[in-house]
């Protein structure tokens, strides 16, 4: 009996990783953008569709080991290369999660005030929902899958409610208040093609596991290109919709936009409805993301270009304490961002994840185009892709990309104290 990632779990995981804070709370953060917004989710959305191509032409070539982006980078350019797309990926990672729980605390207290209210409770309650799917991913790998097609489901749902019968519920003068000439430039362009980007981190994520796959080069392709587009479409509908119900100074001050949206459409009841719908939507992300911050470290460590301590399995065949020292990590992260707002604290993470991951997509998409030198449409999707890497570089601000390059940089030390001692084991 096959007990691995079929294509329904393999689909839930893509969607279930990307939607999660992202589309969650970055309408409030867009606000302030206008309708140049809606121009950043439709440029993102075509540069996810390029990376989901890249990624699913990739899963054909290279689907027998685990590591998704990683694996493919040493394949093709060695030890160093992949090093840093490992440590890039997993800095991102745990920037992600870190992101995704406070975007979590933000919905839950629609239920729970005291959470908008009080920081210490705030912390100690990211910290159980950080440790409880730390748990969880200690399980056997069906019941992390078991777990994306609950939650994928549960979320979907009041996402689309919003998306379309908001559509019903839209107030023309919210969008007549904005205007294209006042806020279009190349610079805000580019900044929310960055922030919406994040929304799409994820569409990789079939790759990563692909040892656990059923039929894994037919399997990924299908789920990171239909995932993707699936969620693209929801992305859209409901970002016009709530741009269109909520005012845009209140929106920008929303710490729970999709919810202030249902409850303009049909009441405080449907607000709990849809921000129930956003807390499993945050928790399913949660727990896709962990799941792949034991994966990737431990594919580096297998190659000995990661401590040996993040390929160590526990019973259920999980790396459990390369999921247990990512999630301290998520905690810290978490830590030092509660001095800042909500919508802050989100931004500034989403930020230094989104410059993470470039590391692996760019790699990737140079991966593709050496491989395919005599393939025209490997090779334009690629040159594409890349292109479209580097612009979501440029638009992560010198803050964010001096903040990323030290933490870049400072894992370049750790690279030759594992070669050494790898070159010593084999000595």
């Amino acid at each position: 009996m096959n007990k691995g990632l079929g294509i329904w779990s393999s689909v839930s995981l893509v969607i279930g990783n990307m939607i999660g804070s992202g589309i969650f709370l970055l309408p409030a953060t867009l606000a302030l953008y206008g309708l140049v917004s809606i121009l950043g989710w439709i440029i993102a959305a075509i540069g996810a569709i390029l990376l989901a191509i890249v990624f699913g032409e990739l899963s054909k070539l290279f689907n027998k080991e685990p590591g998704g982006p990683y694996k493919f980078t040493k394949n093709v350019f060695g030890d160093f290369p992949a090093f840093l797309v490992a440590w890039g990926y997993w800095i991102s990672i745990w920037s992600t999660n870190a992101a995704i729980v406070v975007a979590l605390l933000g919905y839950l207290s629609v239920f729970f005030p005291s959470l908008s209210t009080s920081p210490i409770i705030s912390i100690f309650t990211g910290l159980f929902i950080i440790w409880f799917f730390t748990w969880i991913n200690s399980r056997k790998i069906n019941t992390v899958g078991l777990v994306q097609q609950i939650t994928v489901v549960l979320k979907v749902i009041p996402i689309i409610l919003v998306g379309i019968i908001g559509l019903l519920f839209i107030d023309i003068q919210n969008f007549s208040s904005l205007s294209f000439s006042n806020d279009l430039s190349f610079n805000s362009l580019t900044i929310t093609t960055t922030l919406t980007f994040f929304a799409f981190l994820g569409m990789e994520s079939a790759t990563i596991p692909s040892d656990k796959v059923n039929k894994a080069s037919e399997t990924i392709k299908k789920a990171t290109f239909y995932g993707t587009l699936f969620t693209i479409i929801i992305y859209l509908l409901s970002t016009i919709s709530i741009m269109g119900i909520i005012p845009p100074n209140t929106l920008a001050e929303s710490s729970a936009p999709f919810a202030d949206a249902a409850e303009h459409i049909a009441g405080e009841s449907f607000r709990k409805i849809v921000a129930f719908g956003a807390v499993i939507a945050t928790m399913g992300a949660l727990n896709g993301w962990i799941l792949i911050q034991g994966q990737i470290p431990m594919a580096a460590s297998k190659d000995n270009l990661f401590p040996k301590i993040f390929s160590k399995t526990n019973k259920h065949n999980s790396p459990i304490l390369g999921i247990i020292l990512s999630s301290v990590l998520i905690s810290v992260l978490m830590l030092f961002n509660f001095s800042k707002t909500l919508v802050e604290a989100f931004t500034f993470m989403i930020k230094l994840s989104t410059l993470s991951v470039i590391t692996p997509y760019i790699f990737s998409t140079a991966c593709l185009a050496i491989l395919s030198k005599k393939n025209i449409y490997r090779l334009i999707i690629s040159f594409f892709a890349f292109i479209f890497s580097i612009w979501i570089i440029i638009g992560c601000g010198i803050e964010t990309i001096t903040l990323g390059l030290f933490m870049l940089l400072a894992g370049i030390p750790f690279y030759f104290i594992f070669k050494r001692n790898k070159t010593i084991s084999n000595g």
